[in-house]
């Protein structure tokens, strides 16, 4: 059974609409640093205060996505918790993370082979490659009929649910079965590799309370 730890919409995707008060690398108490980063709805991630966000100006180095998204959790402290709903720590310094929906994004399943040492499949995310993965269940792949942005499950440490990049999520969504509803309402089913697989749909549980409205107004 999935945890609950519940994130409102608003700070998943808030975007400044006042000028945020703070300056990169900003030593609030002795010893102590802190900078502020964006993830795009792409996993890719920025400095906040990038302009222009791109391929080019996101972190690349797998070493580093790999440190820094390992650590990523909820910002459980008082400081900047409404505008950066996320942290990722190292030693006494203080990364403090917003993102366009979810943190975790997933880009990419990759198959296991004889160095993986995994029963099944796994998704890659952030661009951290299998530096960065978690096990793939294709049984609870949830889509919001509405947005059509498929989510998965993910770290409970950072809320329980990850983004399908939209690319993967084209190639997954051929292969969804909607029920009697139609595409109103979540599909019900998904073919992974020529076998139908009943979609438990269980993290409609974790979703914000604006995401479960979507769900009841369809």
């Amino acid at each position: 059974m999935l945890g609950i730890i519940k994130i409102s919409r608003l700070q998943l995707s808030r975007r400044t609409c006042r000028a945020l008060s703070y300056v990169q690398g900003q030593a609030p108490e002795p010893k102590v640093r802190e900078y502020f980063y964006y993830i795009d709805h792409q996993g890719q991630l920025f400095m906040d205060d990038t302009r222009v966000k791109n391929f080019i100006t996101c972190f690349k180095d797998k070493k580093f996505l790999e440190f820094f998204f390992k650590r990523l959790k909820i910002n459980n402290m008082t400081r900047y918790s409404e505008d950066f709903p996320y942290l990722s720590t190292c030693g006494r310094e203080r990364n403090f993370v917003r993102c366009d929906d979810r943190p975790i994004v997933f880009s990419h399943i990759l198959e296991p082979d004889d160095s993986n040492h995994t029963s099944g499949p796994l998704l890659s995310y952030n661009g951290g490659g299998d530096r960065l993965v978690f096990p793939f269940s294709p049984d609870k792949l949830c889509m919001l009929p509405r947005s059509g942005r498929v989510y998965h499950p993910a770290p409970l440490k950072v809320g329980g649910v990850g983004l399908v990049k939209s690319s993967l999520a084209i190639e997954l969504s051929r292969d969804f079965r909607f029920g009697d509803e139609g595409e109103y309402a979540p599909p019900v089913a998904f073919t992974w590799k020529g076998q139908e697989v009943q979609l438990t749909n269980e993290l409609t549980e974790l979703m914000t309370e604006e995401e479960k409205e979507e769900l009841r107004a369809n």
